[in-house]
C-alpha cells in the first residue's frame, strides 16, 4: 500500500466517521447544554480519549482478532502491514465473514433509515418508501435469507456472519431506542439527574455511535492501524462540532441522507467482497466523497 493510497482511505474514514456521527454530536451538545462547566469538561477531555482510543481504537482491533483469532493480539494490530504469508491467508481466509457481518449491518441500517426514521426528504422516492414503514421488518428479513442462502453455498461461516450482523443491528437498534428516550427524560428532569450520570450516559452513547463507523471502515481497509487513525480523526471533528458549531450543523439538513446513502454502497461494497467480487480500494472513499458532498452542497443551497 503506497502513501497516497493510505492519505486517500484515512481522509475517506475521517469523512465517513465525522458524518456519521452527525446524530451522536446532536445527542451530545443537546445534554452537555444542561450539565455543570466541571463535567462537561472532564466529558470533552476524557471523554474525548475514551471515544478515541478505547472505543474506535480497541473495538476494530478486537473485531479483527474475534475473526483471526490465529493471529494472537499483535498479529491482528498489525496484520495488514505484515509480509509473513501465514498472515496474509489468515487474514484473507476470515475476511469474508467479517465483511458479510459488517454488510448486513450497513444494509439494514440504511434501510430502517428509508422506511422509518423521520427525514428531510431529499431525494425523489424518499416520502413513498418512508410511507411504506410497514413493510420494513418484511424486505429486512427476506434480504437476510437471501444471503444466508448464497453464503451457505459458500462457507457456513459467511452464512453466520451475515447472521451475526443482523443480530448487532437489532441490539444497537435497542440502545438507540432507549438513548433517545433517556434524552427526553434528561431534557425535561434536567435539574433532578446528576452531571455524572448524563456523563455515563453519554459515553454509552459514543459506544453504540461508534459501531455504526467502525464496521463501516472495515470497506476502506482490513489495516486496524488506519480505521483508528481515520476514525479518530473523525471523533475529534465530531467533538469540535459538539463544542462550537453544533447549531450550525444541524442546518445542513440533508448531511444525514448523505451519511446513510454512503452507508448503504459500503454495505453493499462489503457484501460483494464477501463474496469474492475485487472492488478497488479507492472506490469507498472516493463514493463517500461524491456523496456527502452532493448531500452537502444540496444542504448549503437550501440554507440560502
Amino acid at each position: 500500500m503506497d502513501f497516497l493510497s493510505i492519505i486517500f482511505i484515512v481522509a475517506g474514514l475521517t469523512l465517513f466517521e465525522a458524518v456519521s456521527s452527525v446524530d451522536n454530536a446532536i445527542i451530545n451538545a443537546q445534554v452537555l447544554s444542561t450539565m455543570g462547566q466541571k463535567a462537561k469538561k472532564w466529558f470533552l477531555t476524557w471523554g474525548l480519549l475514551f471515544a478515541v482510543f478505547v472505543i474506535r481504537g480497541i473495538l476494530p482491533w478486537l473485531i479483527v482478532w474475534a475473526v483471526s483469532p490465529s493471529l494472537g493480539p499483535m498479529g491482528s494490530l498489525t496484520a495488514t502491514f505484515s509480509g509473513d504469508p501465514k498472515v496474509t491467508e489468515a487474514i484473507e481466509s476470515s475476511a469474508p465473514t467479517l465483511l458479510i457481518a459488517g454488510g448486513v449491518f450497513m444494509v439494514f441500517l440504511f434501510f430502517y433509515w428509508l422506511f422509518l426514521e423521520p427525514k428531510y426528504y431529499g431525494l425523489r422516492g424518499e416520502r413513498f418508501f418512508h410511507s411504506q414503514g410497514a413493510w420494513f421488518y418484511a424486505i429486512v428479513s427476506i434480504l437476510l435469507s437471501v444471503i444466508v442462502w448464497f453464503a451457505l453455498q459458500i462457507n457456513p461461516l459467511m452464512a453466520f456472519g451475515a447472521v451475526v450482523g443482523s443480530t448487532l443491528f437489532f441490539l444497537t437498534h435497542g440502545f438507540k431506542e432507549n438513548a433517545e428516550k433517556m434524552e427526553k427524560q434528561i431534557e425535561n428532569q434536567a435539574g433532578t439527574i446528576t452531571d455524572t450520570s448524563k456523563v455515563f450516559y453519554l459515553m454509552v452513547i459514543d459506544a453504540t455511535f461508534s459501531l455504526d463507523g467502525v464496521l463501516g471502515a472495515f470497506a476502506f481497509t482490513l489495516s486496524v492501524p488506519l480505521i483508528l487513525l481515520g476514525n479518530g480523526i473523525g471523533a475529534i471533528v465530531v467533538r469540535q462540532f459538539t463544542v462550537s458549531n453544533i447549531e450550525r450543523i444541524k442546518k445542513y439538513v440533508f448531511l444525514k441522507n448523505g451519511a446513510m446513502y454512503s452507508i448503504l454502497v459500503l454495505g453493499m461494497i462489503m457484501i460483494l467482497e464477501s463474496f469474492g467480487f475485487n472492488i478497488p480500494s479507492a472506490i469507498s472513499p472516493l463514493a463517500t466523497a461524491i456523496i456527502v458532498g452532493y448531500f452537502f452542497l444540496k444542504s448549503k443551497s437550501a440554507i440560502t
